[in-house]
C-alpha cells in the first residue's frame, strides 16, 4: 500500500445493464507513461473531475462527489458515468492506500483520445498537503472580477460554468494574481457585484448569525464541503442560507470562510487589504467534524 496509486477505469455508461465492474479497473505504476499524445484532457482540458478527501481510510463525501461528476457529465455532453461503478473504483483505491493520516483521491472521466470512440478515466490518489497550520491561521484574499454578468450560466450554457471540468487555467491564473498581490486565495464576483466562489473552494460567511453561501446555480458549483458544514450546523440548530450575497455584504460579515475538500475550512482574515474578523473556536470545531467523518 504505497503512493502515490494511479487506477485505470474502463468507464461504463449510465445506461448499462452490468453491475459487476472488477473487470474494469486496471492497477498501474504511477511512474510509468498511462495517456496518449492524443488524449483531450491534456490538449484541450475537455474533461471532468473532482478530488475527495480520504480520512484515515474513510473516503469523504463519496455520494456528493459522484453526483457532481455525473451533473458536470451532463453539462459537457459526456456519457454520464455509472455511479455503481465510480463507487466500487472509489473504494477499491481506498483499500489499497494507507490508512492512516489525510489523502487526496482524484477523480477524472476525459472526452478520450481525439477521433477515439470511446472517454478515459482514472483515479490517482496522493498524500494530502498538510494544511494543519492554514486551517488556524487563516488565508488573505482578494476579489477578483470573474468577468461575467449574473446569470450569464442560463444564458450562455456553453460556457459550462456549472461543470468541474478540467480547464482549470483561469483558476490558477486567479491564483497567482492573488500571489502577486500579496495574498493567498480569491473569491471570484460576478461583473455585477455579487460572490461567486474561489477558484478551488466555497463561500460561506456568517451574516447577522446566519450562515450563508451562494446559491448553487450554473454558474456556481455546488460545494461538497459546504454541503457537509450545513448538515453539521442544521444538526447544532444554527440558521443556514443560500442566496445571493454581494459584495458589500461580503466585506461586512461577521465571518468570512473558504471551503474545500482537502483543506477543508479556513477564515478569511484579510480582504482586499483590510482586515476581517474570524472565529477561531469555530473553525476549529467545523474541521474536527469534518476530519471525524466516518461515512
Amino acid at each position: 500500500m504505497t503512493l502515490p496509486f494511479t487506477l485505470l477505469i474502463d468507464p461504463v455508461p449510465a445506461d448499462s445493464a452490468q453491475t459487476e465492474f472488477a473487470g474494469t479497473f486496471h492497477e498501474m505504476d504511477s511512474s510509468a507513461p498511462a495517456l496518449r499524445v492524443g488524449e483531450l484532457s491534456t490538449q484541450r482540458g475537455d474533461g471532468i473531475f473532482e478530488t475527495l478527501s480520504v480520512v484515515d481510510g474513510h473516503p469523504q463525501e463519496v455520494e456528493a462527489h459522484i453526483d457532481r461528476l455525473r451533473h458536470s457529465a451532463e453539462i459537457c455532453d459526456l456519457p454520464v458515468p455509472n455511479a455503481e461503478q465510480w463507487r466500487e473504483a472509489i473504494a477499491y483505491a481506498v483499500s489499497r492506500v494507507p490508512h492512516e493520516g489525510e489523502l487526496a483521491l482524484k477523480f477524472v472521466l476525459s472526452r478520450g483520445v481525439q477521433s477515439g470512440q470511446a472517454p478515459t478515466a482514472w483515479l490517482h490518489a496522493t498524500r494530502a498537503p498538510d494544511h494543519s497550520a492554514v486551517r488556524d491561521t487563516g488565508v488573505r484574499a482578494i476579489t477578483l472580477d470573474r468577468g461575467y454578468p449574473r446569470g450569464v450560466a442560463e444564458v450562455a450554457p456553453w460556457l459550462l460554468m456549472g461543470a468541474k471540468t478540467l480547464s482549470y487555467a483561469i483558476n490558477m491564473a486567479a491564483l497567482r494574481e492573488a500571489r502577486g498581490r500579496g495574498a493567498d486565495d480569491a473569491i471570484f464576483l460576478t461583473h455585477d457585484g455579487y460572490v461567486m466562489e474561489g477558484p478551488t473552494s466555497s463561500v460561506v460567511i456568517r451574516s447577522n448569525g446566519v450562515y450563508v453561501t451562494p446559491a448553487p446555480s450554473g454558474a456556481i458549483l455546488h460545494g461538497t464541503t459546504q454541503q457537509s458544514l450545513f448538515e453539521y450546523l442544521r444538526e447544532q440548530g444554527e440558521p443556514v442560507e443560500y442566496r445571493d450575497i454581494t459584495v458589500a455584504e461580503l466585506r461586512a460579515a461577521d465571518v468570512v470562510w473558504l471551503l474545500s475538500s482537502i483543506r477543508l475550512v479556513v477564515a478569511v482574515t484579510e480582504l482586499d487589504g483590510l482586515p476581517l474578523a474570524t472565529d477561531l473556536p469555530r473553525t476549529r470545531a467545523f474541521n474536527a467534524y469534518l476530519l471525524g467523518r466516518t461515512d
